[in-house]
């Protein structure tokens, strides 16, 4: 490779990077070729344990100090990521075959907001004085919660580590993060910048590993607080395990979210909104609006613009700034990819546009566009995590809304329309925690980002997530004696 992959070691725990090979080898896949890019291996019980400990004692460390002290910390690690940022898009492409023409505008660089912003805020996490009759008060105090676990998924490794590190370090946490085992390189360069930038051993550590490894650590006594990127099903397991030891928990889960155009939608906007609502990153991202209903007075003209704009679409090699489409992120991701097209086309759907399978090395599929989808076909139901988008018909708004929020989900929504009136109703009756009118995918760390229903609890970004990585003491203080009825 013209790129070093291989990491120093698996592990970056206390401060260090850390090895212990009796853990199971984990092969990095750059999906772009299929070839094994990198080794790691899985952590062992005794390098979950070290991670723990660690984190455990950096936490008395680090919640002392105060927020600007901490905020001054990842603010500067935030300007090492930029300084660095073709480099890090770099690695983010090898680590998940998402294109350079992506990766150097939407990953690293979303790390580093988040780091800037949640930087920016630490030193203004305070309590409040509350006045009571006769003289007493009370204080309020915003304390850390401890040791949190943060474990990721495959599509935004960089991303996903700050956006979870970043909150959590502001509030005076220490983490232990997890990262997919199909991404596991970004993340240590994450935790090797905050050390950079001055953060202590063990503030943020990083250990590799899959399901056992995440349950360990999910479960451990030392740990107070779990953020969970991934699928509905991880969730639920992760969740209730959380639960059974009442920790705090965050959780960010798919969805199969509606994407309404209207008829009097500006075309050219509402297509360009459902190519980032569906085709980015090669389709895998969790807010995805794969239900694309279209007024029935625009549907074939809509079918027709997507299908021309999708035809200039560049497929080709990650590392080319003018490639705008790469492989999915695995072979097993595009064996469940071409399943759903299977089926779309098996159950009734138009296949419009794409479909078919790349004759190349690596894991590659084209774009795929289907017409005349109804509620009921699977590839309307279930989350597909590619590049597959089912257009589906309606009159009414009435009708549209009904069947918009018809589902388990409730990640995000988006409407296309010239009356702002409706606009502001649709989103007001959709069943989602993100919603978006005459754009779509947009995710800027000043916003919440979450969902309701099945897609997850809590939210992420914003000054929302400080109330997810910290909890309030109340402190009631008598100015008077003390007074008891016998």
């Amino acid at each position: 490779m013209p790129y070093d992959t291989q990491p120093i070691a698996s592990h970056f725990i206390d401060g260090e990077y850390v090895e212990d090979t009796a853990g199971d080898v984990i092969e990095v896949i750059y999906p772009a070729t299929g070839e094994v890019i990198a080794k790691v291996h899985a952590a062992t019980p005794a390098i979950v344990d070290r991670a723990l400990a660690s984190a455990k004692v950096a936490h008395a460390e680090w919640a002392a100090m105060s927020g600007t002290e901490r905020g001054r910390i990842l603010r500067r690690a935030a300007d090492i990521m930029r300084e660095r940022n073709h480099d890090l898009s770099i690695l983010e492409t090898y680590d998940t075959g998402k294109p350079m023409s992506e990766t150097t505008i939407a990953d690293a660089t979303s790390g580093a907001d988040a780091l800037e912003y949640f930087g920016g805020l630490a030193g203004a996490l305070t309590g409040e004085h509350i006045p009571l009759a006769g003289g007493d008060f009370v204080y309020t105090r915003r304390e850390s919660l401890g040791v949190c676990v943060g474990i990721g998924a495959w599509n935004y490794p960089t991303q996903i580590a700050c956006w979870k590190g970043a909150p959590a370090l502001a509030c005076g946490n220490t983490m232990v993060f997890k990262p997919s085992e199909v991404t596991p390189l970004c993340a240590l360069k994450v935790a090797e910048i905050l050390v950079e930038a001055g953060a202590p051993k063990g503030v943020y550590n990083v250990i590799q590993g899959m399901g056992a490894v995440g349950a360990s650590l999910v479960t451990d006594p030392r740990v107070a607080k779990v953020s969970l990127t991934g699928s509905v099903p991880t969730g639920k397991k992760v969740y209730a395990a959380a639960a059974a030891e009442m920790k705090h928990v965050t959780m960010e889960l798919g969805g199969k979210s509606p994407l309404i155009v209207f008829d009097d939608a500006d075309i050219e906007s509402a297509v360009s909104g459902a190519i980032n609502a569906n085709f980015y990153s090669t389709g895998q991202v969790c807010s995805n609006g794969t239900r694309v209903f279209v007024q029935k007075g625009i549907k074939e003209k809509f079918l027709s613009r997507m299908a021309e704009r999708m035809g200039d679409a560049v497929i080709g090699d990650p590392m080319d700034m003018e490639t705008t489409i790469g492989p999915m992120a695995s072979d097993r991701q595009l064996q469940i990819v071409e399943g759903y097209i299977a089926k779309g086309i098996e159950e009734g759907a138009r296949l419009v546009k794409g479909g078919k399978r790349l004759d190349k090395d690596g894991y590659w599929i084209e774009p795929t566009l289907f017409a005349d989808v109804t509620d009921d076909m699977t590839i309307a139901r279930e989350e597909i995590f590619g590049p597959v988008l089912s257009v589906l018909d309606f009159e009414t708004e009435g009708d549209v809304m009904t069947r918009a929020n018809a589902t388990d989900f409730g990640l995000a929504a988006g409407v296309f329309t010239a009356d702002l009136t409706r606009a502001h109703r649709v989103v007001a009756g959709f069943e989602a925690g993100t919603c978006y009118i005459n754009t779509y995918n947009l995710a800027p760390v000043e916003a919440p980002f979450g969902g309701s229903k099945a897609s997850g609890v809590g939210r992420e970004n914003s000054k929302e997530a400080i109330n997810h990585y910290s909890e309030v003491k109340t402190v009631y203080v008598s100015m008077n004696p003390c007074e008891a009825p016998f």
